[in-house]
């Protein structure tokens, strides 16, 4: 009887500190990718696609909020042609999955698009993450909706 419940002491002992293991690596996880979500952010105030080349996995795949579809070269394409005075993230949230996280949030913008066109930007983005080995993030999908502000 006193292996049983000492074995059963064990164990809870060990969920117990594997839980708040677990949060905490789920935690580092969304702040990681939304780290990403800031660099994206700043290759696209900067129009500098080296910034973005990393994150994005070689069949990454952009559905634009007009409905167009770009693959990573066209994304990063637009990247460096679109020039913002604005850029900004609002209401960004990063949720886990294993190995795969999905970022939300609104995109504000204001500057020229590739023809020199001025546009002002109102999206709400949704990025899919993979990690991809045991350290690297990339977006495998990203999609962005138009909204009224």
């Amino acid at each position: 009887m006193k292996r049983i419940v000492i074995l059963c002491s064990v164990v809870l002992v060990s969920l117990l500190v594997a839980m708040p293991l677990r949060a905490q690596k789920a935690g580092g996880a969304e702040q990681a990718v939304a780290a990403l979500e800031g660099q994206w952010l700043q290759a696209q105030k900067d129009s500098n696609p080296d910034l973005l080349a990393p994150l994005l996995a070689d069949k990454f795949v952009n559905t634009l909020s007009n409905g167009v579809v770009t693959l990573k070269t066209e994304t990063l394409g637009l990247v460096k042609s679109s020039k913002y005075t604005i850029a900004e993230y609002t209401d960004v949230k990063v949720a886990v999955f294993g190995n795969t996280a999905i970022a939300t949030g609104i995109f504000k913008g204001k500057g020229t698009d590739a023809s020199g066109v001025p546009v002002v930007v109102n999206e709400r983005w949704t990025d899919t993450w993979v990690k991809l080995d045991k350290e690297k993030w990339q977006c495998v999908a990203s999609h962005a909706s138009p909204i009224k502000m």
